[in-house]
């Protein structure tokens, strides 16, 4: 028998807590039989929620706290004032051990900085970094950062670049993805010092994938390259103005086929086409924000999504726990610094 895999859920995070993590953790228990949840939160909520799901029950432990971060919570304020909050007692196991991964919807911003504080960065590594999947024409791509590092140095979009390509090869399974750094044109000039920096940087890197050069917005939905790299103040603009898009498109779709009843009989003939076509763009299958770069595995889900789109998040987890994700980083920035190894700054001053 193989053994459990346990899950630490931060049972009180997002918009519908605990009803909808508890739904989704069900979800996940029965797409993934080998795993096990630690589920922290108010045990006189968790318990009657439990309680109608005995198969889950089986396999779930609740630790009891009544604590919780708000969503409008402050990063800095719940770092000092949440040490006993569902959110910090989730990770605190990640760390102690005794889980193999954690999942929030909750404030992304406190699970940050909590994450970070409590976890640490792998070696290599000054700042972690959130990833996540774009659905594009050829596929799907790896996208970094979203909003974890609103400004970024060179060095950062180089360590974001390793992560990513990384990502790709284990997660999607890619041997050689292809790697772009996000810009306002494709030509060399162009771009601000930050960017141009790190692409000369990774053009003459020995990196787990093969570096394209710069890409455009465009390029996104195209697909040209495996890994989008960026720092998270466009990587966040980008993600929301694709959301918005794929949301205005799903509207302009619902409206033109309730103009007429030639309309609707169309929609009727094309019923199963538009139903691959709304699984394909629907945000649920794409949750799950990974922040790479911690000596653990932490995943944040969408705080508006529901029992569907959670148990996304819990199968991302459990697939950057079982592919060994973080020693794959490891390696790679160890094997980067022996072909580059960086100048002894602190000889050079002297």
């Amino acid at each position: 028998m193989s053994q459990r895999l346990t899950i630490a859920l931060d049972a009180m995070g997002g918009d519908h807590g605990p009803d909808m993590v508890i739904a989704g953790a069900d979800i996940a228990r029965e797409r993934h039989p080998d795993v096990r949840f630690l589920l922290y939160g108010d045990q006189q909520r968790l318990e009657p929620l439990l309680n109608q799901r005995p198969a889950l029950k089986a396999v779930a432990e609740i630790r009891h706290t009544a604590d919780f971060v708000a969503g409008d919570a402050k990063p800095a304020v719940a770092l000092r004032a949440g040490r006993q909050s569902s959110m910090r007692l989730a990770i605190d196991a990640v760390a102690a051990g005794e889980a193999a991964c954690v999942v929030s919807a909750g404030n992304t911003g406190a699970l940050m900085a909590m994450a970070k504080f409590v976890l640490k960065t792998l070696p290599g590594i000054d700042r972690p970094a959130m990833a996540s999947f774009f659905p594009t024409q050829r596929g799907e791509s790896v996208m970094l950062d979203l909003g974890a590092n609103a400004e970024c140095q060179p060095e950062n979009l180089v360590q974001f670049a390793v992560m990513g390509a990384v990502f790709a090869r284990a997660i999607l399974g890619l041997p050689q993805p292809s790697i772009g750094v996000l810009n306002i044109g494709s030509e060399d000039m162009k771009g601000n010092e930050v960017v141009r920096a790190a692409a000369a940087s990774l053009r003459d890197m020995p990196l787990p994938g093969r570096f394209h050069g710069f890409v455009e917005g465009t390029d996104i939905g195209l697909g040209t390259v495996d890994v989008i790299v960026t720092d998270g103040f466009t990587g966040n603009v980008a993600l929301k103005t694709a959301e918005g898009t794929a949301k205005l498109f799903s509207e302009f779709l619902r409206r033109t086929f309730a103009t007429s009843f030639l309309a609707r009989i169309g929609y009727l003939l094309a019923r199963g086409a538009f139903k691959r076509f709304r699984e394909r763009i629907d945000p649920r299958r794409y949750n799950g924000a990974m922040f790479l770069g911690l000596r653990g595995v932490c995943v944040k889900s969408h705080g508006g999504t529901d029992a569907v789109g959670f148990a996304n998040a819990v199968a991302v987890a459990i697939n950057l726990a079982t592919h060994g994700f973080n020693e794959r980083i490891k390696e790679e920035m160890g094997r980067i610094a022996d072909a580059n190894p960086l100048p002894d700054t602190k000889a050079a001053a002297g």
